[in-house]
């Protein structure tokens, strides 16, 4: 079947847009997810945050574009950034950084090889990125594996900050199997989109799972007609 050059290309471009942190770093929106970042940072004063979840209550919500962001606003602060797709369902982190998804988490998960083979290169300083890798059978088992823990060890012994992007909260568990594993857990919801019982629903998902929910990310506000915003609300 042959490809479509121009599909390719519009959608390589759709995705490039979604960095707007990169992209556009003056913009109101860059600024909104600087926001974020300086929350994230007073969120907690007992404990750093080193990992960070990203997940929504369900797909099309912005979980991806935020984590993505959110990512670049770190490593624009000069930290040491991993983030890693940990949607082993509808992986798209390796669209958004113009990667192969051939290794990824999946292979360091199952021994094929160790971390630091399996990172990628950004074209932003201090960021990499670690796609999902082959999609498994058993995404669930893999997060709530042995192997899981010792990753999220050694990924946090190698990077100062490590973000996860997980699948939505209400379609599967793995969210919950991964919120108790990391210091923090942004939700994200779309204004206008997500329903108030879905976001109920999803923070007592997570609260029952002994995740630390930091707060949530409206997404898609549009505030004057021209721009859209994020705001981040602390719980």
């Amino acid at each position: 079947m042959a490809l479509n050059k121009k599909s390719i290309k519009k959608t390589l471009m759709d995705n490039k847009r979604k960095l707007i942190t990169k992209l556009d770093p003056k913009s109101p929106i860059s600024e909104q997810y600087r926001t974020i970042r300086t929350n994230i940072h007073f969120s907690s004063i007992d404990k750093e945050i080193h990992t960070l979840m990203v997940t929504s209550t369900g797909p099309g919500e912005g979980k991806s574009t935020t984590a993505a962001n959110l990512a670049v606003t770190f490593a624009q602060q000069g930290k040491q950034t991993l983030i890693i797709d940990a949607d082993m369902r509808k992986p798209t982190v390796h669209y958004t950084f113009n990667q192969t998804n051939t290794t990824g988490l999946t292979s360091v998960l199952t021994n094929q090889m160790p971390l630091i083979d399996a990172v990628k290169l950004t074209d932003v300083a201090n960021l990499m990125v670690l796609p999902s890798g082959p999609i498994p059978p058993n995404p669930s088992e893999l997060l709530s594996s042995r192997a899981m823990q010792q990753f999220i060890e050694e990924a946090v012994k190698n990077f100062s900050v490590v973000i996860f992007d997980t699948p939505p909260v209400l379609a599967v568990t793995d969210a919950q199997i991964l919120a108790n594993q990391c210091d923090g857990t942004i939700l994200v919801v779309s204004s206008g989109k997500t329903e108030n019982e879905q976001a109920i629903k999803a923070k007592e998902l997570l609260t029952a799972a002994q995740g630390k929910l930091l707060g949530v990310v409206l997404n898609n506000k549009k505030m004057d007609g021209k721009e859209q915003y994020y705001y981040y609300g602390a719980n």
